[in-house]
């Protein structure tokens, strides 16, 4: 069984470093469809998540994301804060948050978590069953807050993949996710209706590193 699974990983894995074999040579040598443009990543992914209904905001330093934190929980009125990342609960807990955490996704206000990546050019967050938070946190919740570092922008998706791969090699997390800005659906009527799916809300802090 294991061998069957190392295979099977390692398939995914050329998957996506390898291009798919296509019948227009010309076409597939040619090169990236989309090019890095002059801003700063900081500044496209900003554009972009925010431009998606997305929630942004930068932070010099961790005293500053824990002071912005804090604040905004504070506005809100959260009560139930769901957070299993032990780093993001000290960081928070240091700066004065006396709440505790709640054990309850179902029933929380709001849910932190961290990620794999950011992705400038689609405004996207790449996370992954590997973190703390696991499979659902970035789903249930009817919040998401995302908190990241500069170093872990990318410019496209095909980058983060390949960071993906180099980081976890042949232990590719079961699940690996792109979110784009809050939960959103046209199915009916073609009217778009935002937060049915998952988070009605998400925010991203980014952190220089």
């Amino acid at each position: 069984m294991a061998t069957s699974r190392d295979h099977i990983l390692q398939k995914i894995k050329q998957a996506l470093v390898t291009k798919v074999p296509v019948p227009f040579s010309t076409i597939a040598n040619t090169p990236d469809l989309f090019q890095p443009s002059l801003k700063e990543l900081e500044i496209e992914f900003a554009e972009n998540f925010s431009g998606l209904q997305g929630k942004f905001s930068f932070c010099a330093n961790e005293q500053e994301l824990a002071s912005q934190l804090l604040q905004l929980i504070s506005v809100r009125k959260w009560e139930k804060v769901f957070c299993k990342e032990i780093a993001f609960c000290k960081m928070l807990e240091a700066n004065g948050f006396d709440k505790g955490f709640t054990n309850d996704i179902a029933t929380c206000d709001v849910s932190i978590t961290g990620c794999e990546y950011l992705v400038a050019r689609t405004g996207s967050m790449i996370l992954s069953s590997a973190a703390v938070s696991g499979r659902t946190t970035s789903v249930y919740a009817p919040i998401h807050i995302c908190l990241a570092k500069t170093n872990q922008l990318v410019y496209s998706i095909d980058q983060a993949l390949m960071g993906m791969t180099e980081k976890y090699g042949t232990n590719i997390p079961s699940m690996i996710s792109l979110a784009t800005g809050p939960s959103r659906t046209a199915d009916i009527e073609k009217t778009l209706v935002v937060g049915v799916h998952g988070p009605k809300e998400v925010f991203c802090f980014l952190t220089d590193d």
